[in-house]
């Protein structure tokens, strides 16, 4: 089982107006980090002052960045055929997913979220979120709302979950389903 620990950092929310400004990929073995990539890019929009007061990342460092389309096929090839894990995975993926389909690449991968998998394997927390968890793990993160250090640090609390309940819970929450409705069994008063 191999995983793609993805995070980005974006110019905002939303997938079809906004746009990735930096990207981090780390290749995971479900031992150790076997691969890692990491890129700005040009969004090809301003990005918001308070993005910029967030991730240090400006509109002067993403000028000479390439564009998505660009990178597309690196990074496709990256995530081909691997598990998208991501902290908060539905951000991440709506992104990656978006702009590979825009850019003609049929992609889509299984998603595991680092913050149900934590849930699950660290329980009693008071916050999931990145900076709170991987401060109660012990984990430094070097450069955070920095794209690279983001994946690295989330990559490493996929290791430590690993480390502690093995490959169960990941199983568990990539075959979990949505619940089904419950469908009220036939009347047996209509049979004839």
């Amino acid at each position: 089982m191999e995983f793609a620990v993805v995070d980005i950092e974006t110019t905002g929310g939303m997938p079809q107006s906004h746009g990735i400004t930096e990207i981090a990929i780390v290749i995971h073995n479900g031992l150790e980090v076997t691969g890692k990539y990491v890129t700005l890019i040009n969004p090809l929009q301003k990005i918001p002052p308070f993005i910029v007061n967030m991730t240090g990342i400006s509109d002067e460092m993403v000028a000479t960045a390439p564009l998505f389309e660009e990178v597309a096929q690196q990074i496709y090839n990256l995530l081909e055929g691997r598990i998208f894990v991501a902290h908060n995975v539905s951000f991440d993926y709506g992104f990656v997913h978006y702009l590979l389909n825009h850019h003609g690449y049929n992609w889509s991968a299984p998603k595991l979220c680092t913050i149900k998998l934590s849930k699950k394997v660290f329980p009693g927390f008071v916050k999931y979120g990145l900076g709170s968890l991987t401060r109660d793990l012990g984990i430094r993160i070097e450069g955070r709302h920095r794209a690279w250090g983001d994946a690295a640090a989330t990559a490493q609390v996929l290791t430590m979950a690993i480390e502690k309940e093995g490959m169960d819970p990941i199983h568990y929450l990539l075959n979990k389903k949505e619940p089904r409705k419950k469908i009220a069994p036939p009347n047996k008063g209509d049979a004839i």
